[in-house]
């Protein structure tokens, strides 16, 4: 029976993932990485998210989706665009203007 050499942990972390084409609407890439190895090494995964979303796969097949924030005002944008009251109200605003109801705004000295 041979044994094989278990890596180290910064072996396991320097492999390169799988790299997928965007996700659709993000403009931001994905990576691609199992469950054991995004435990392993979280920090890293978590700087990566910050230019690219990680697709975490469990057993081969999709699990969840970690999404990083380059600043504050990135993480305040995704809180927003997916606030179900916040998405209302913008649904119902563009409603309105759809049906006549809107202020028209004029923009003098611009």
């Amino acid at each position: 029976m041979t044994s094989r050499a278990k890596l180290s942990r910064s072996s396991r972390s320097s492999r390169k993932q799988k790299q997928r084409a965007g996700l659709p609407g993000t403009g931001r890439p994905v990576r691609q990485a199992a469950l054991a190895e995004v435990k392993d090494d979280l920090s890293r995964f978590l700087r990566l998210a910050e230019s690219e979303e990680i697709l975490i796969t469990r057993h081969g097949k999709p699990a969840g989706v970690l999404i990083g924030f380059e600043s504050e005002d990135d993480w305040i944008d995704y809180r927003l665009e997916h606030h179900p009251q916040f998405l209302r109200r913008v649904a119902e605003a563009r409603e309105g203007l759809r049906s006549g109801r809107g202020v028209r705004v004029v923009l003098t000295g611009v």
